[in-house]
Parts: C-alpha cells; structure tokens; sequence
C-alpha cells in the first residue's frame, strides 16, 4: 500500500472549492433574481420592481404589500426568448454534472490520501473528476453569460397578461443571481483545472523510472528489536581497547 497525500493538497482544496462552488450553483438555479425590471406603471406593482428569474417572476404589489407575488415560468412557454428555456436546461445539466464531479473527485482525493494500488484507476478517476468540474462549468457559465447580455442589451420578455407585467421595462439590470452564479462557474472552472494538472494523471505506467512513486522500486528501513539493543549495550567496543 502506498500513501500520496503529499501529492494531492491542491486536489483537496479543488474538491472544497468544487462542492461550495456547486451549491452555489444549485442556489442561482432557484433564485429569482436574473433580470430586474424597472417597470413604469406601479398602479399594480408597487415597489416598481420586478423580479425575472428561469423558473418564475415575482413582484410586490398593494394588494399584499408584505408578500411576493410570483409566476411560474415553463420550459414550454411560447413568450419566452430562448435564453431562458436555454438556462433551465443547461443549469440542471449543471447540477448533475457537479453531482458527479464532486464523487468523483472525493474518490480520487481518498484514492491519493489512503491507498492506491491500481495506478490506471487514479488516472481515470481524476481526469474525469476534472472533466466533469469543467462540463459543470461550461454548463452554467453559458446561460449566466447569455442571460447577462441580453439584460445588458435591454431586450424586453412579451408577458401574458395574467403575469400583470408590463413590456417593456423602463429599464432593467444584472440582478444577483447571476454574480452569484458566475462566480461558481469560474470557481468550478479552477477546481477542474486543479484535478487535471495532478502530477500522476497523465504520466503513463510504461514511462515510470526506477524511482517512481507509485510503481516503486522501494525500500523497507526496519528497526533493531529491543533484544538486539540490550544485547548490544553490554558488549565492548574494540575501538576503545588499548594494546
């Protein structure tokens, strides 16, 4: 059994980075925060805000001044510009490919602290805990960005009547949802990088030297039983003998 926990401290701090990064990801998923509409016409809205997310809008009205007003948003919707039904999709893409990123990667960290005794299995594991940390990245980082232009480029969303909000807005801005979320994505991004750049996922089994860590050769140092030391205590040293 061979230990390479030496080997791995940057791999321990991605698989840390990786699990926040991916429950920050699920946490953007349900936000309602993407767009936030600055609407004219507070006859029905009264904070003049509205909030436009994947799943649902939201907004205060005089009605129930102390409760959020919210819609839900299908994936089916006609209304909806393709950006929106874009990111529902690739952000639960996202949450599974970090599902499985993040197994993945605990596998490989355990395999490099406690044991390995398979050199091709802890290449394969960590090079696909780095692919799956990138996939989890791309998946969200491309609908953040898309969302993001979009707010930036003003476009307006045609809402059914029953949504009671009005098009287009006054004007609009990044909400945090999306801050949150591209933060994860970079984060992601690094902790997939981190589990590629380890040191044994891409050198080969063929090309290990005499010295190589995981194939060995090694050596084994033991110490002198307690017998052998008392044994030795009580002889003479010749070297101290005087002719």
């Amino acid at each position: 059994m061979l230990y390479l926990t030496h080997t791995a401290h940057w791999q321990f701090l991605g698989l840390i980075v990786g699990f926040l990064a991916w429950i920050l990801t699920m946490t953007t998923a349900g936000l309602n925060e993407w767009r936030l509409w600055r609407v004219g016409n507070a006859s029905i809205i009264s904070s003049g805000e509205a909030w436009v997310g994947i799943w649902r809008t939201c907004f205060y009205s005089h009605v129930l001044p102390d409760v959020e007003n919210c819609r839900s948003i299908s994936i089916s919707d006609s209304f909806l510009p393709v950006e929106i039904p874009v990111a529902q999709v690739l952000m639960m893409l996202a949450a599974i490919f970090g599902l499985a990123g993040n197994i993945c990667a605990a596998v490989a960290v355990r395999m490099a602290y406690f044991s390995v005794e398979d050199r091709r299995s802890i290449r394969l594991v960590f090079l696909l805990a780095g692919a799956l940390y990138l996939l989890t990245g791309m998946s969200s980082l491309v609908p953040l960005a898309w969302n993001m232009n979009s707010v930036l480029k003003n476009n307006t969303i045609d809402f059914p009547p029953e949504f009671q909000i009005p098009a287009p807005p006054v004007s609009q801005r990044v909400g945090s949802a999306i801050g949150v979320g591209l933060c994860a994505s970079i984060a992601t991004l690094l902790s997939g990088l981190l589990f590629l750049c380890y040191r044994y996922a891409w050198r080969a089994v063929s090309t290990a030297g005499p010295g190589d860590q995981l194939n060995g050769p090694w050596t084994v140092t033991t110490l002198p039983r307690k017998s052998e030391l008392v044994n030795r205590a009580g002889m003479d040293n010749a070297a101290f003998h005087s002719e």
